[in-house]
């Protein structure tokens, strides 16, 4: 990662250090009995066996410093969308099918007016993604932290012989770039430090830029849930979150991936760029770029799934395909 996200405050090798040390923690966990647990290192989402036919797929996330701009605005209808998306959005990558959703909601003090907005856009995005949300937790902590923060945990349903974790991915096959609606819930703290200065009124994007910013992230659940029960071959499915395109490289398979064609940028990463002058490289790093999802399939199913994602999302397109060589992204 460059240097532009540090200075704004994150420090992506100390996250994914912290992380490591997580894992290696949990992974020295002992049961009196054999791991549920599916392998699949990396991914979207975790897999745990209830039966020997039927898995459990587990996410868990939150909406990030994006709620920093819902404060300056007083505004959190929306930000429950982005709870919701963030989580089943992750849910489908192994080929599940999201059934409900627990939101956790930390405050500094019980507010009911915007409790009850964020509740507004969960209810929403529960409707968006087709999952119930059954019950949650409202914890205030005080001076622990300041105004609120959203996140929750999704849960779904796969038959273990199909799950998707892209081991079947081929050179040749096609890759999707589904549209993205924004910056969707990633890489907000540097593009805040990016656009200080600029009021959240400012119109030079053709709309107020806080409405740009506050865009829900974009649910990808019926799409692609209808994709899974179609006779298209679906190999691999990527959340593009963080870290952009390079997400492809969680799936399983040895392949590289060309990116020779990729969706158009919406306007707001190029003043984001040039605002604060963010190289192209920790951009694509850092962002989504204008694609929020991409699906893996064959050559022989590329036309019969576009068919089916562009009743859904008319600027699907083919972005790239997969090709022999040291899994990498190639552009």
């Amino acid at each position: 990662m460059s240097d532009a996200y540090a200075k704004a405050g994150v420090d992506q090798s100390a996250a994914d250090a912290a992380v490591a040390g997580l894992v290696a923690a949990l992974g020295a966990i002992k049961l009196d009995r054999p791991s549920a647990q599916v392998p699949l290192p990396g991914h979207y989402a975790s897999v745990i066996r209830i039966d020997e036919r039927t898995g459990i797929a587990l996410s868990t996330d939150g909406v990030g410093t994006k709620l920093a701009i819902a404060e300056e605005l007083g505004r959190y209808d929306t930000i429950g969308i982005d709870c919701v998306a963030m989580n089943v959005n992750d849910v489908i990558c192994v080929g599940a099918e999201p059934l409900a959703m627990l939101d956790y909601i930390a405050i500094e003090k019980a507010d009911p007016a915007v409790c009850a907005e964020i509740g507004v856009g969960l209810a929403r995005g529960a409707e968006l993604a087709g999952v119930e949300i059954p019950g949650g937790e409202l914890a205030q902590l005080g001076k622990m932290v300041r105004g609120v923060d959203v996140s929750g945990a999704c849960f779904g349903t796969v038959a273990l012989d199909a799950i998707v974790d892209g081991s079947a991915v081929e050179p040749g096959d096609a890759v999707i770039g589904l549209p993205s609606t924004g910056l969707h819930s990633n890489g907000y703290t540097l593009a805040r430090s990016a656009l200080v200065g600029i009021a959240l009124d400012d119109e030079r994007l053709g709309r107020p830029l806080g409405d740009i910013l506050l865009e829900p992230t974009a649910i990808y659940v019926k799409p692609v849930v209808e994709l899974l029960r179609s006779p298209v071959d679906v190999r691999g499915l990527a959340h593009i979150t963080s870290g952009g395109t390079d997400n492809l490289l969680r799936l399983a398979a040895k392949v590289a991936y060309a990116i020779d064609d990729p969706l158009p940028v919406p306007n707001i990463f190029g003043l984001i760029q040039e605002r604060g002058e963010v190289p192209a490289a920790e951009m694509r790093e850092v962002f989504n770029m204008g694609c929020g999802f991409c699906v893996v399939v064959p050559d022989a199913d590329e036309a019969a799934a576009l068919e089916l994602l562009r009743r859904h999302y008319p600027a699907a397109k083919r972005i790239g395909r997969a090709v022999a060589g040291e899994p990498q992204i190639l552009s």
